[in-house]
């Protein structure tokens, strides 16, 4: 949904690919967002967060972020600049309603899943062979697992936002990583 005019609240996310993961969520716990009056919207990167609160601060709307540990002081900074406060810490962001996650969503997902079951879903996919192929790659050989998965994620077509709606479909909703829960429970 992308409906900002008629939306009661906005998620804010740095990609397409966050936002399909907070939007498949969404429908894997039986929320309907639109009907909600809740628009999850990819601004195309963390920097266009402070655009962002500017046009958004004062509307009424409920705002809430979703952000990888590399952008968290570009939000925090916009947060600051956009008056909801000054030093914020982590903790004072999530009370407005932005969570970060550690590294990015795919480390969230990854740890979540365990890397066999993300295996899994990529077998299931008919990935495997390509991911194998990176494993094999010198600079790859030797790390771990979970590194090679996150750097297989990120390459490659449109796996990123593929892969974005099926690790979260794998996902056991007792076990959500803890930005992705919160941010949604926020709206």
């Amino acid at each position: 949904m992308e409906q900002r005019e008629e939306a009661r609240a906005i998620v804010l996310v740095e990609g397409v690919s966050d936002q399909v993961a907070v939007e498949t969520l969404a429908r894997q716990q039986g929320r309907d967002l639109a009907t909600e009056g809740v628009s999850v919207v990819a601004i195309g990167g963390a920097q266009a967060i402070a655009r962002e609160l500017a046009t958004l601060t004062d509307t009424g709307v409920r705002l809430a972020g979703l952000c990888d540990a590399g952008e968290e002081a570009d939000f925090r900074r916009a947060l600051e600049r956009a008056g909801l406060g000054s030093d914020l810490t982590r903790a004072d962001m999530e009370a407005l309603g932005f969570f970060v996650c550690e590294r990015d969503l795919e480390d969230e997902l990854i740890r979540a899943l365990g890397p066999e079951r993300v295996l899994e879903v990529a077998a299931a996919e008919g990935d495997l062979t390509a991911f194998r192929t990176l494993q094999k790659q010198p600079e790859w050989r030797g790390r771990p697992v979970e590194d090679q998965l996150r750097r297989w994620l990120g390459s490659g077509g449109r796996r990123k936002l593929r892969y974005a709606r099926l690790l979260v479909e794998a996902l056991d909703l007792a076990q959500i990583p803890r930005p992705l829960d919160r941010v949604l429970a926020r709206v």
